[in-house]
């Protein structure tokens, strides 16, 4: 049998105003524009770094409703300060959570949450005695 290996994966993010909610993206969250298709735009992807999302329109989408995604990245404390630099809405405060994650949520302008989060270092078994 073949050896098969997922790579990525590119949720879609259903939006009202997807004008709106790629501007977001691009000037708030620091993504970049990947593709857009349709006249106008029905489909748009943003990157960054590894991660691509699919912002759609959301008569394109069924069943409607937000989205929840748990980004797992590096250098949360400093995203966290360049968002709140760009006038980003903090949802969920930054903090340690008893589930060895460091992280904070936003919300986009279609009610899709993201949380952003880094793993926190774990701890290390006692030294032992020489």
């Amino acid at each position: 049998m073949a050896h098969v290996q997922f790579h990525s994966v590119s949720p879609f993010l259903a939006t009202e105003d997807l004008p709106t909610t790629l501007a977001f993206y691009l000037d708030r969250l620091g993504f970049s524009l990947a593709w857009e298709w349709g006249e106008p735009t029905e489909l748009a992807a943003v990157c960054r770094d590894e991660v691509e999302l699919t912002l759609a329109s959301r008569a394109d989408t069924k069943p409607g409703g937000i989205s929840r995604l748990y980004l797992h990245i590096d250098g949360v404390d400093s995203y966290h300060a360049q968002l709140q630099s760009a006038g980003v809405a903090i949802t969920v405060a930054i903090a340690d959570r008893p589930y060895g994650m460091r992280d904070f949520s936003v919300t986009d302008p279609a009610g899709n949450v993201l949380c952003f989060g880094q793993a926190l270092p774990q701890p290390t078994g006692a030294a032992e005695a020489p």
